[in-house]
């Protein structure tokens, strides 16, 4: 009988724990043919999130739960709860309940067909219409940008086959960008399209700063385009100087009388230059703040407890 692991990473999700183990309870009662396992990584919830969890493993020896020390981030901790599954198949499902439990079939299909990674690629959203075409374009950029075709409109939602999941473990990445990862592997990938609902209980845990954090993650693990963007605009920034000073000069030698060079494109320059510097520093930094990420080897997560892990 082969196993198969659910991760559910969740941080303060105490209005959606309960429906989220009963949705995967009720698809594998219907598949006996599989063994399975739910593995709770809660990210030091300040909720009931954790209570809550303990009482429904307690009752079910199929829930594990890892909680953390911290909060470990968004990116870190469900990558680190990925790596502790034991099943053949490892299936990513988020606490907020926006991905269908009852896709899991299918993607088992595939799966047993050969596909070594079952993605979900969301076709539509119920979130904001302004918010979902933001989303589009950024992974159209990002695949522009990148060495590798990445998959849009891809947030994790999958099956991955325990060949991926030992690939991955070899990466040993301590800021993974997994979206990516799946791609840069190269196995055999199927997209599995789904209409995302609404959130319908509690509120995202996603903010501004996490949004771009991902966002900005995506663009340096596979792409060094940005860097060579920032040399060839220095060039170009360069060259279009010299050509208005030189300009400037002819002009003032012609109407030497009536030409007065100012002081507004002065400070226009002056702000353009500088604005155009610490864009490029910023991107700079953020490459060497990968590096710095990288060169640190931190662990991904510290555990707290573990329950119902033999």
């Amino acid at each position: 009988m082969k196993k198969i692991s659910i991760v559910t990473p969740c941080y303060n999700e105490e209005d959606n724990v309960q429906e989220c183990y009963a949705q995967i309870k009720k698809v594998f009662d219907n598949l006996p043919q599989y063994s399975y396992e739910h593995i709770f990584i809660d990210n030091a919830s300040t909720d009931k999130t954790v209570k809550l969890l303990k009482g429904i493993a307690a009752q079910d020896k199929n829930v594990k739960i890892i909680v953390n020390s911290r909060n470990f981030g968004h990116i870190r901790s469900p990558y680190y709860g990925m790596l502790q599954a034991t099943g053949d198949a490892v299936v990513m499902f988020v606490a907020d309940l926006q991905d269908p439990a009852g896709m899991i079939p299918d993607m088992l299909q595939k799966w047993e067909e050969g596909y070594k990674s079952v993605v979900g690629v969301k076709r539509t959203s119920e979130e904001s219409s302004l918010m979902f075409k933001i989303r589009k374009l950024y992974y159209k950029t990002v695949n522009k940008l990148s060495n590798i075709s990445l998959i849009d409109n891809f947030t994790g939602f999958g099956l991955y086959d325990r060949r991926v999941i030992e690939i991955i473990k070899e990466m040993d990445d301590p800021y993974p960008y997994f979206r990516g990862m799946i791609p840069e592997i190269g196995l055999e990938i199927f997209e599995m399209h789904y209409d995302q609902p609404i959130r319908v209980r509690g509120i995202t845990k996603n903010n501004f700063y996490t949004l771009y954090d991902i966002g900005m993650l995506g663009i340096i693990s596979h792409s060094q385009v940005p860097l060579r963007i920032a040399t060839m605009a220095g060039f170009l920034v360069s060259i279009l100087s010299l050509l208005i000073a030189f300009i400037y000069f002819i002009l003032k030698l012609v109407f030497w009388d009536t030409f007065s060079v100012g002081m507004a494109p002065i400070v226009i320059g002056l702000f353009f230059f500088s604005s155009v510097q610490l864009f490029f520093i910023g991107i700079i930094g953020e490459y060497i703040g990968s590096i710095h990420t990288y060169a640190k080897r931190r662990k991904l997560v510290i555990e707290k407890e573990r329950v119902n892990f033999v």
